[in-house]
């Protein structure tokens, strides 16, 4: 199963009897599913259809779902209201009546408002059914490329979370080959420090600093660290190789990733093991930024 991303973008059209629409979907990264849904008076029910089929195949994102319908062929007709109108007339007369003025015109009259009124035509429920219907198929069709964008998107996307890997896997080599970690130099440091501190000053005891030393040594070592990156590159690899919907393991181990780094650098007494610690402490973090893209 192929890794899939969580943003992508995927448009459809259709036409049923005298209505034309158009889907657009839109998906970004969340924490979890959600469909959020814009569609037009008298459209609601498709709501339910929709949240079914698009939990059916998208695990995590946020998916803006926007269904826009005109309808064609269908002239909206002008009608006279003759209730308003013979009401209007009839205050016009007596009010001229009274007062000395122009007799209404035509046009006057068609102005004032409720005297002409627009007239939408009558629907037809089964060809309301019918586009509905052909709106649902539409939905399956735009999903399906909603989809195959996020799936082409997440194959991108491993393809550089595996080069990620890759780099850790030569910072983590490096860091094991740095000379400053081996346990001799360690101890040839602590000895030098030692040899110093007995110049100065008679009251140390000898032994018990070597038996200090040899801790403080066995606690610098980075091995268990470097052992646990190792694994955590195999699981990450494996991941990938599976696909499907690990987005949320890969941020745990890109946590976890972190955490052994940060460790190697606070035992590092060593400038040249730092450094590379460091190195990896910024690929870790390029790899956790393009995992939150997955789903």
């Amino acid at each position: 199963m192929a890794l899939s991303s969580m943003t992508g973008f995927a448009r459809s059209h259709g036409a049923s009897g005298p209505y034309t629409f158009e889907w657009e979907l839109k998906s970004v990264n969340a924490k979890g599913f959600d469909l959020r849904m814009r569609l037009p008076p008298g459209w609601d029910e498709l709501e339910a259809f929709a949240k079914k089929r698009a939990g059916e195949v998208l695990s995590r994102g946020t998916v803006y779902a926007n269904l826009n319908v005109k309808r064609t062929n269908a002239a909206s007709s002008v009608r006279v209201n003759e209730d308003v109108l013979a009401s209007v007339v009839k205050v016009a007369s007596l009010v001229a009546g009274k007062i000395d003025a122009v007799a209404p015109s035509v046009d006057g009259l068609l102005a004032i408002k409720g005297v002409i009124e627009i007239v939408e035509p009558e629907s037809d429920e089964a060809e309301d059914e019918a586009a509905k219907a052909a709106a649902a198929v539409a939905f399956d069709e735009v999903l399906a490329d909603l989809v195959a964008m996020r799936r082409r998107e997440g194959m991108a996307l491993g393809q550089v979370l595996i080069q990620r890997m890759d780099e850790i896997e030569v910072l983590a080599k490096k860091a094991e080959a740095a000379p400053g970690r081996k346990p001799e130099a360690i101890r040839a440091r602590l000895a030098e420090q030692i040899a110093m501190l007995l110049e100065s000053s008679d009251r140390f005891d000898a032994d018990r600093l070597n038996q200090e030393a040899l801790l403080i040594a066995a606690k610098a070592d980075v091995r268990e660290e470097l052992d646990r990156i190792a694994s955590h590159i195999a699981q990450v690899r494996e991941m990938i190789g599976k696909g499907g919907p690990v987005g949320r393991r890969l941020d745990f181990l890109a946590q976890e990733f972190n955490r052994e780094v940060n460790t190697c650098c606070s035992k590092s007494n060593d400038i040249e093991l730092t450094n590379t610690g460091l190195e990896m402490k910024n690929v870790v973090e390029q790899f956790r930024e393009q995992v939150q893209n997955l789903e």
